[in-house]
This record gives C-alpha cells, structure tokens and sequence, in this order.
C-alpha cells in the first residue's frame, strides 16, 4: 500500500497540525510531508521546523496564482490536504486539484456557526452568545463555497450555562486533539 503525502495547511498555532504529524509520524497510511501557511511569523512554522516537516510561507496573493501552487504540490507529491486552523480562501483551481482530497476542520457543528468571518474565537463567542447548549467539531470537504462542503464527521460536547467562550474554545479544542487524526486516518486509508 502506498503511503498517502499529506499536505497540512495552516495559519496559526498549529496544535492540529503538530497533531497531525506526531499521529502519522508512525502510519505507514500516511505522512505529513509539507505545511503551507500564509503568515511568515505563525507558531506552527516553528512546530513543523521542531518536529522536521518541510514548510512553505505562501501568502495570499500568492495562493492564488496556480504557478506558484501546482508546481509546490507536485513537487512534494501531495495526495491530500488538510485545513487546520487555515483562514484564506482556497482558490477553486487548488480544490479542483484535490476532488475529496481536501479537508476543512471547523470548530462548530455546522451548519451552524459557519462561513465568512466564522472562524477562531469568532465561533466561540457566537456559540455563547446564541446560549446554546452543545458545540463541537466538524470535518469537511473543501468546496469553493466558504463551510458548505459536504460533512464528513462530526463531534459534539455539552456546554454549561456559566462557559465562557474561553470554556467552550478549551472543550472544544478536546474533540479535536482526540478526533480529527483518526477522520483523516480513515479517509486516507480510503484513498
């Protein structure tokens, strides 16, 4: 079986992503090979170099030109792409490339809490702001379509009236340590 060459794309931190690595680091499904980030001072540019993941800076408008992306994937042999905490827009042309080979994780069930200027905290304190009573986590594909691509999993906690958005940001944060690699797992493995 031929090991799968991920692609982790992130903008911030990077847990995700460091988890990411470390979960696959002893899969023979699959290996974290590159990381994309968009911001040239982001922590997981730091997280990919410590645990000896080639990474790229690709900012926005470069992300845009096939010329500059085609060629990187290609270069690193990219099967599948995940989005980890990643905030610009993927161009339609790099989520053609990847037909249900690209994956979003959002920390919200959608379809509520989704879209434009949904991400991070934003989300956290919408959630609260809306009282509701359970969040979560939800992995999908990458549409062209900001959150509306066809979900995959999703994972859920109980929220208590006295959560703070910090409170909720921390349970959720939980689900995706424990989960998200295992999706990805079972979606490479499909491949």
């Amino acid at each position: 079986m031929k090991s799968v060459k991920i692609a982790v794309f992130a903008s911030g931190s990077g847990s995700n992503c460091e988890n990411l690595i470390k979960y696959f680091s002893n899969k023979e499904c699959a290996r974290v090979v590159l990381v994309v980030c968009n911001k040239r001072d982001a922590l997981v540019l730091e997280r990919a170099e410590r645990l000896g993941v080639p990474s790229v800076v690709v900012p926005r408008v470069e992300l845009a030109k096939p010329e500059v992306m085609l060629p990187l994937m290609q270069q690193y042999e990219i099967d599948f792409v995940v989005l980890a905490g990643f905030l610009p827009l993927v161009p339609a042309y790099l989520i053609d490339m990847f037909p249900r080979r690209m994956v979003n994780l959002h920390p919200a069930l959608l379809p509520k809490f989704g879209g434009k200027g949904m991400w991070g905290h934003h989300v956290h304190e919408a959630v609260k702001a809306a009282g509701e009573t359970v969040t979560g986590m939800t992995v999908h594909y990458v549409t062209p379509q900001c959150d509306e691509g066809d979900i995959i999993a999703q994972f859920s906690v109980e929220l208590e009236p006295s959560d703070t958005p910090d409170d909720i940001a921390a349970k959720e944060h939980v689900l995706e340590m424990e989960h998200f690699p295992q999706v990805v797992e079972q979606l490479v493995m499909e491949l």
